[in-house]
């Protein structure tokens, strides 16, 4: 049932770009009260869910430090990092999404932040050992190849550098997505690993989640937490979050999060 044609991070950039203009809840802005109490020292960053980010999994004084917000477009981690004193960018397949990072910065004052537009498997765009972090939120459930993006975090981290990255639970493509979010329902109807574009063909996708709508990928534990490790990262911590809405809230964790360190 593949659609050979279909190329994700084109789908995908124009996907992100129209859930911007429709107020996604992952495009909208920080205040400027938020940017202000950042600038105090007062903030705090999401990973996963809801859920603000184990400071300790962060410098403690980011003052300096050259942050990559990868696949993190959408005006949220990246000016909070720049208030509380790191050089920033903000790299985002979604010109949308990064747009709102450059409202923030103009809005605020922060100089201190920069965007760039491209593929998060494809960091070419930075040279080797350019960032001290690298921060990774929920978002590489949009490729279908996770090593390039471990390989390509190893390369432009410093040793010593720190990878910060969130990701879906494979196990939330096991149910049918209307039971789940219109009834509640986790009825499994899907084989793992699941992927928008073998399970359905183009036509089923627009009637089930609408023509423009996002493609997704599941990807193992073994290709999440095990590619960081084949790349060369140490890992040094995990959390995980129920779903911030769902019915499997109340029954397992919706997402995954880790840290890891590049050897020095």
């Amino acid at each position: 049932m593949q659609d050979m044609v279909v190329d994700p991070v084109s789908h995908n950039r124009a996907a992100w770009d129209r859930y911007v203009q429709e107020g996604n809840e992952w495009s909208r802005p920080v205040s400027s009260e938020v940017v202000e109490r950042a600038r105090k020292g007062d903030w705090s960053v999401v990973l996963i869910g809801r859920e603000p980010v184990d400071r300790s999994w962060l410098p403690a004084d980011l003052t300096g430090k050259d942050v990559l917000c990868l696949a993190s477009g959408g005006g949220q981690q990246g000016p909070v990092l720049a208030a509380a004193g790191a050089r920033v960018t903000v790299f985002d397949n979604s010109s949308g999404q990064l747009g709102q990072d450059r409202m923030v910065a103009a809005r605020d004052g922060l100089d201190g932040l920069r965007t760039v537009l491209g593929d998060m498997s494809d960091l070419s765009a930075f040279g080797d050992a350019a960032f001290d972090v690298v921060f990774h939120p929920v978002s590489n459930l949009f490729v279908p190849d996770l090593a390039p993006v471990w390989r390509e975090c190893f390369r432009v981290l410093r040793p010593g550098g720190t990878l910060l990255s969130g990701f879906l639970n494979p196990d939330v493509y096991l149910f049918d997505h209307e039971a789940l979010d219109e009834r509640g329902e986790m009825t499994v109807v899907h084989k793992l690993p699941y992927s928008d574009v073998t399970q359905y063909s183009a036509e089923e996708r627009a009637a089930k989640f609408g023509a423009n709508a996002a493609l997704e990928y599941s990807h193992t534990l073994t290709g999440q937490i095990g590619g960081q490790l084949a790349a060369g990262f140490l890992l040094t911590g995990f959390a995980e979050a129920p779903h911030q809405s769902n019915a499997s809230a109340s029954y397992m964790s919706h997402y995954f999060a880790t840290s890891a360190v590049k050897p020095g």
